[in-house]
């Protein structure tokens, strides 16, 4: 029997988790943990890479913790755990950051791209590629799902285990990227050339998992919408593609049965419609996330038994590292 391949993937705790989150990952982590041996990461040292407050981090990281808990993430199939808890990935950091050229982190298109909007830009943020490397390369890991805002960090995680590989004999797994086509991006709300994004200063920019049916009423009237009436599925027409494409995910009807559905009706309809399906289908989610909310210690021992599991399989795969170096260990 063929060995199961793993997967690796994480969130980190800033802004708010939203309906692109889930429907671009973790809605498919439901299934790939049935197919795959997984392990999902509250990836916190990446979202220090911007100034957060002690407090709001705290929270932020069990929250995170609590909605892959309240979506479905089974403790009993994947590992769940909190990344500042496992040092072996910040120590593999460093090591691999002795490997990696400057230049080749000064041409991520993020850093770039987050470097031009600010006035400086601290040391974590050019080398979150490094530390997301390790993220994925400590568990042999085989597949990685990410958006294409993330494949030149994957490219990268591929690049440095093949240059390690090279240099020192095989030691990592060079991961592949695993992407699902359907709502792999989902837009935002206020503009369909954006991505949803939970860094967003516009709050209507997305649907947090965690907002009340008025905020969501609120938010989808508020949505920007296409010059003309018609719901059909258009690339002249973004605004209502990147709605329909949510409401595809959520329903499972057909771009042509939703056309069909709302032929000669207008936007309003079409978008009153979409805001209580959004509701009914958040209800159970936010009906565990406020039983988890009231056993603080339950999820806090999963993150416990998480974090144990993977510190095994990443202790393993440092020492290996370093001996093949030529570290000293006994």
């Amino acid at each position: 029997m063929a060995k199961k391949q793993t997967i690796f993937s994480g969130v980190g705790p800033s802004g708010n988790l939203h309906l692109g989150n889930y429907l671009g990952a973790i809605k498919n982590w439901l299934e790939l943990q049935n197919q795959y041996n997984c392990i999902f990461c509250v990836v916190d040292h990446h979202a220090i890479t911007v100034k957060q407050k002690p407090t709001v981090l705290r929270e932020k990281i069990l929250e995170v913790a609590k909605i892959y808990l309240a979506c479905g993430i089974d403790p009993k199939k994947a590992i769940i755990f909190i990344q500042s808890h496992v040092k072996e990935h910040t120590e593999l950091a460093w090591i691999l950051g002795t490997l990696t050229k400057v230049a080749e982190m000064e041409r991520m298109t993020q850093y770039k791209d987050k470097i031009s909007r600010k006035k400086s830009a601290n040391i974590g943020l050019l080398s979150y590629p490094i530390l997301m490397a390790c993220d994925i390369l400590l568990y042999d890991t085989n597949l990685v799902p990410v958006g294409a805002d993330q494949t030149q960090h994957l490219e990268f995680a591929r690049m440095i285990a093949k240059r390690f590989n090279t240099i020192f004999g095989e030691t990592f797994v060079v991961p592949e990227q695993y992407t699902v086509e359907l709502s792999s991006r989902i837009m935002g709300l206020d503009d369909p050339l954006k991505k949803m994004s939970k860094s967003a200063d516009n709050p209507n920019n997305y649907i947090a998992l965690t907002d009340s049916p008025d905020v969501i009423r609120k938010k989808f009237k508020k949505a920007v919408t296409d010059s003309g009436g018609e719901i059909k599925y258009s690339q002249s027409k973004l605004a209502i593609m990147n709605l329909m494409d949510i409401y595809q995910s959520l329903t499972g009807d057909s771009i042509k049965a939703i056309e069909k559905k709302y032929q000669g009706k207008g936007y309003a309809d079409f978008k009153n419609d979409l805001a209580e399906i959004v509701i009914d289908y958040l209800k159970p989610l936010q009906s565990k996330l406020e039983d988890l909310n009231k056993d603080p210690d339950y999820v806090k021992e999963i993150l416990k038994e998480g974090a144990d599991q993977a510190r095994k399989l990443a202790s393993k795969k440092l020492t290996e590292v370093k001996e093949k170096m030529g570290y000293v260990e006994f």
